[in-house]
């Protein structure tokens, strides 16, 4: 994102790092991720045991004493397993929202949450800070149209939810599923999603009518693996539904949007200012 995370709030950290002990510091209450790979964490730690600390969490007093994390909870963590008792932080006045923000930022800048962690963490945002989606999206460096289609899949199934949320399936089958008003209809096709490995695209058709099965009745007709992954990615990048349609040569993209300011956000992710 190219932006530190007081350009992207901008507020002022206080300058200067000083060693608090880990048994005085507490994780992030608000912290939007909540799953860490044991593996990741194991290697930074091993880095922690050869070289330090050698970037400063962020916290906040909270109690005589203590301290809670800011920004830096995987730090937070893999100090704890390279055996430290003592790490360097910049101690730093925040209030419960700003908090939050950071912590999505820094999640958004190194190790990319999970869409329902992100979601999970606009919605705390949205209700408890009263903050409109346009600042949501201002404050962490996204579209609106992205937060809004986030935001959305919390709309789905648990079951749904929490198979995005491990990577089962992507957000993109998600947003292909809310077009269906009976969750057990999209538990159901969850379910054949995992089972038979379907395409984003055969999914939607699947949920207009348009059985998978009807696209394979010849070999021509089988999508090609690599141009899906393509139309996947474009549409994850964009936040919108997007068709890919290849031909002898060439092809033709068609992307979706369903109001002026949707149009807005797809220029502006796009690059394009009018």
């Amino acid at each position: 994102m190219g932006k530190g995370l007081s350009q992207l709030l901008d507020v002022e950290l206080e300058p200067g790092a000083q060693d608090i002990p880990l048994s005085q510091i507490s994780a992030n209450a608000c912290q939007p991720r909540k799953r860490f790979d044991d593996g990741s964490l194991e290697e930074l730690a091993q880095s922690i045991r050869e070289h330090g600390v050698i970037q400063p969490l962020i916290v906040r007093p909270t109690t005589a004493g203590r301290y809670e994390i800011i920004a830096g909870e995987r730090r937070f963590r893999a100090a704890q397993l390279a055996g430290l008792r003592s790490v360097p932080v910049v101690v730093r006045n925040a209030n419960a929202q700003t908090t939050l923000e950071l912590a999505i930022i820094e999640n958004v800048q190194r190790v990319d949450i999970s869409p329902i962690e992100a979601a999970n963490a606009y919605a705390v945002l949205s209700k408890e800070f009263g903050l409109t989606q346009e600042e949501i999206a201002s404050k962490v460096g996204k579209s609106r149209t992205a937060v809004t289609n986030l935001l959305r899949l919390l709309k789905l199934p648990n079951d749904v939810l929490e198979a995005i949320d491990d990577g089962r399936i992507s957000e993109g089958h998600g947003r292909a599923l809310l077009a269906l008003k009976d969750p057990s209809h999209a538990v159901r096709l969850l379910n054949r999603i995992v089972e038979d490995g379907l395409s984003v695209r055969q999914v939607e058709d699947m949920v207009a009518g348009r059985p998978a099965a009807k696209r394979s009745q010849s070999p021509r007709s089988l999508p090609d693996p690599d141009w899906e992954k393509v139309r996947d990615r474009i549409s994850e990048h964009l936040g919108a539904n997007v068709q890919l349609n290849r031909k002898k040569r060439g092809g033709r993209l068609v992307i979706e949007f369903f109001s002026d300011d949707e149009m807005e956000s797809l220029l502006g992710r796009m690059g394009l200012n009018f």
